[in-house]
């Protein structure tokens, strides 16, 4: 190809957030995806100025970016639950924070869940938690962009669409850099053809008519355990799912995403999975 895709993965930080950039080069990857601290804890500490000294001359060094953070799994914006959704403001807050000390490019964040509430309702209330969470941090200056991820169209659950991703963003963008991160395993089992040629194409013509191609940073390379429209999360090694090689070999070559950035988040069932998987999508990508 002529233009250089950005291909990693989600790592580990165990010793540290710069050892993941050593993991990024050890299996070939020239692009990250983090935890900024435990995915399952409300509370984490700040960032080290040292840690992130280290992290930054890491990346520098080895050209491995851009650095993505995902946001912890307790986060719900648009939680009916008043306790819930403060505790959501404040650990996106600390996400945000922590992504700016580490000179991160995306904050990826799953919108939640609205249970209890309309759609319309839930869109309100993940806006005005989102902007009350970042209030006073300026993103832009350290080119930080909040990423709305799709999600695989469980009830209740926003973002099932593309339409209701463009819609958050629409919400966000005059409060925050805001973007969207996509994911295939999300994308297909919510019901949108990727697989087929044709199907691909009027889906991305979707993306295109609601979100927009430019708006989307990052792709989370996932296969699907799961059929299209199954409507369930469950990742797959890269072209041993329902997807298959073919979608991701036409994604990888697809000029209208040269810009992003396409990060697996499959699972290490054994040793070496990892690197597998990073194998697989630049092998797609040549």
């Amino acid at each position: 190809m002529s233009t250089l895709r950005r291909i990693g993965i989600h790592l580990s930080t165990t010793g540290g957030a710069w050892k993941a950039v050593e993991r990024a080069v050890a299996i070939g990857a020239n692009t990250f995806q983090i935890f900024s601290s435990s995915p399952r804890m409300w509370r984490a500490p700040a960032v080290k100025p040292a840690d992130a000294e280290k992290l930054h001359t890491a990346m520098a060094e080895s050209d491995v970016r851009p650095l993505i953070i995902h946001v912890n799994y307790l986060v719900n914006v648009c939680s009916q639950n008043e306790e819930v959704r403060q505790k959501s403001i404040v650990a996106f807050r600390g996400e945000a924070e922590r992504a700016l000390a580490l000179g991160a490019s995306g904050l990826v964040l799953h919108p939640g869940s609205w249970r209890g509430l309309t759609r319309e309702r839930g869109l309100e209330l993940a806006g005005e938690s989102i902007a009350q969470a970042i209030d006073g941090l300026d993103l832009a200056a350290g080119k930080l962009h909040i990423l709305i991820e799709n999600t695989a169209g469980a009830e209740f659950s926003l973002g099932g669409s593309f339409e209701q991703v463009a819609e958050l963003i629409s919400i966000l963008k005059n409060h925050a850099p805001v973007a969207s991160c996509l994911d295939t395993c999300h994308t297909h089992v919510a019901g949108y053809d990727i697989v087929s040629e044709s199907g691909y194409e009027q889906t991305m013509r979707q993306v295109e008519e609601t979100i927009g191609h430019r708006n989307v940073h990052v792709w989370h390379c996932n296969d699907a355990k799961a059929a299209c429209g199954s409507k369930l999360d469950r990742h797959e090694h890269i072209g041993e799912g329902t997807i298959g090689s073919a979608t991701f070999r036409r994604l990888l070559h697809d000029p209208r995403f040269a810009h992003s950035a396409f990060i697996a988040e499959t699972p290490v069932d054994a040793p070496g999975d990892d690197q597998r998987d990073v194998a697989a999508l630049l092998h797609l990508a040549r």
